[in-house]
């Protein structure tokens, strides 16, 4: 029977997706410079302060590489504080399963300084038990540690747990540690949906019909 529910944050509950593709161009946009097309994948896989030695040395900037990180900071928090978007449907997916008597939390490698504000914002922060952030465990989401320590914020064990994730290797470590995973889409991964539906023991589009998931996945 399930007790809980854990969601991730960018991706699944928040349209935060192409802030992280787009980040590093639009600090540049603030300083009149044009990015070039494949900025984001390029700073992807980076660190804030890899980040900022590479625009520094690629855009050749005068600003310091720390001048760089506290401007990337700037444009990120703006984001997350003004303008992140809740996904479709996710304040009513969360009060069907408050309904329901099921618990949920928040696990996400975002900053609470970012995750807590826009949560609280689009009004879904009252919906958790606790919001489970970087700042709080020591590695990512290749360990379950993240997962874990929001179930047992929850009260609840893995097997009675729902973890709402969209990147397929994060799906995959939570059903590694037992939790019932269920894959949400989001066009940043648009190329593995058919594997994250195939990993995860069910998968939705989008939060638009709680009584269809519901139907299936809580009965």
């Amino acid at each position: 029977m399930i007790k809980g529910a854990i969601f991730d944050m960018d991706g699944t509950l928040l349209d935060t997706m192409p802030l992280w593709d787009n980040a590093g161009a639009m600090y540049l946009e603030t300083l009149g410079v044009a990015a070039k097309p494949d900025l984001g994948k390029v700073l992807y896989p980076m660190t804030f302060p890899q980040a900022a030695a590479y625009l520094k040395k690629e855009y050749a900037l005068t600003q310091s590489e720390t001048e760089i990180v506290g401007g990337i900071e700037r444009t990120v928090g703006d984001f997350y504080f003004y303008k992140a978007q809740a996904k479709k449907g996710a304040g009513e997916f969360l009060e069907g399963l408050a309904v329901r008597g099921i618990k949920s939390a928040v696990a996400t490698l975002t900053e609470k300084r970012l995750a807590l504000p826009a949560l609280t914002r689009l009004g879904l922060a009252p919906y958790f038990e606790d919001i489970i952030t970087a700042d709080e465990v020591s590695c990512g989401k290749e360990s379950p540690e993240i997962f874990l320590r929001a179930a047992n914020a929850l009260a609840v064990l893995p097997g009675q747990t729902l973890v709402f994730e969209d990147a397929l290797f994060a799906a995959k470590t939570a059903a590694g540690a037992g939790f019932v995973t269920v894959g949400v889409y989001d066009a940043s991964a648009a190329d593995v949906q058919d594997e994250l539906a195939r990993v995860c023991a069910y998968y939705i589009k989008d939060f638009g019909d709680f009584s269809a998931f519901a139907a299936e996945a809580l009965r």
